[in-house]
């Protein structure tokens, strides 16, 4: 289900794009038709790859992804989860990216090597204020707690987190992390087509390639999903809940298309003095505003 949705959700990003520029877009179901096509193609192993690494990593993102996805179906549709969840999530999501600048790194390629690089210094740019961010919101339950359910059950019975001006700003740095996360512009960096040719995913192909962009569907899916159990009650899948959840997770979506469609592509050094200087500020003016109880 969390592939299918990405996949869509990548036709209206897609979709949205084109009217942007002018262009009619693709029809519904060209992301499942690339897919496919992608399947039934061969894959060709570059000379001098590590051929262990090259193609293993991308199947250690989607699994990540896939767990993540899991979880947070499990806290949001049983209310179950397990001690320290939400460190567990934090680290998987991060697994898809270390696959790419593995996978990029194993396939001998000077060009994907530049986009692996690209890649590691765009997480430890991120990385930091998001955690803040997202512990931000933790430590405005009562009593804190590292378990999603918890956190989910807390939000039903007191209000969304969102209603904090903490929160807010916490939210507002984890949209701007996800965006680096996603590696959607202007955060578009390791992949670059016009510099890098694609970069990380250079190499790949055939259903190779066709597990990368699952993992990035997913991703587009998860992320999301993830924002709003931590700072937005989670999902509510009955009656006019649902239709709630549906427009929660649209307005993300959009938000993250429209900074993509507004946004030139900045350098690797402006990305890593962006998230370490006014993000991480901002990310750190919220858990001050958290702990004076804003």
């Amino acid at each position: 289900f969390t592939a299918a949705v990405g996949l869509l959700t990548t036709w209206v990003d897609r979709k949205v794009s084109a009217r942007v520029q002018w262009r009619v877009g693709p029809p519904w179901y060209q992301p499942f038709a690339d897919i496919l096509k992608l399947l039934g193609k061969e894959i060709v192993i570059p000379e001098g790859a590590r051929k262990t690494g090259f193609l293993l990593a991308p199947l250690a993102g989607l699994a990540a992804v896939g767990v993540v996805s899991t979880i947070l179906w499990l806290v949001n549709m049983r209310g179950t989860g397990f001690v320290g969840d939400l460190i567990g999530v934090i680290y998987l999501l991060t697994i898809p990216s270390l696959g790419m600048i593995i996978g990029a790194s194993a396939s001998s390629n000077p060009l994907a090597s530049v986009g692996a690089s690209r890649e590691m210094k765009l997480i430890l740019a991120y990385e930091l204020p998001f955690v803040i961010a997202i512990f931000t919101a933790v430590s405005k339950v009562v009593p804190m707690t590292l378990r999603l359910d918890a956190i989910v059950g807390y939000q039903a019975a007191h209000g969304v987190l969102l209603g904090n001006a903490s929160c807010i700003i916490a939210f507002i740095v984890s949209i701007l992390c996800m965006q680096a996360k996603l590696t959607y512009p202007p955060f578009d960096i390791p992949e670059a087509e016009t510099e890098l040719m694609d970069g990380t995913h250079m190499e790949y192909s055939g259903p190779a390639l066709a597990v990368v962009k699952i993992t990035q569907a997913m991703m587009l899916f998860t992320l999301p999903i993830f924002l709003i159990t931590i700072f937005w009650g989670g999902l509510q899948l009955t009656g006019w809940g649902l239709l709630y959840t549906v427009v929660k997770y649209v307005i993300i979506v959009t938000i993250a298309v429209l900074i993509k469609n507004t946004n030139p592509r900045v350098r690797i050094d402006q990305a890593v003095r962006f998230f370490w200087g006014p993000v991480t500020v901002l990310a750190i003016i919220g858990m001050v505003l958290a702990i004076a109880g804003f």
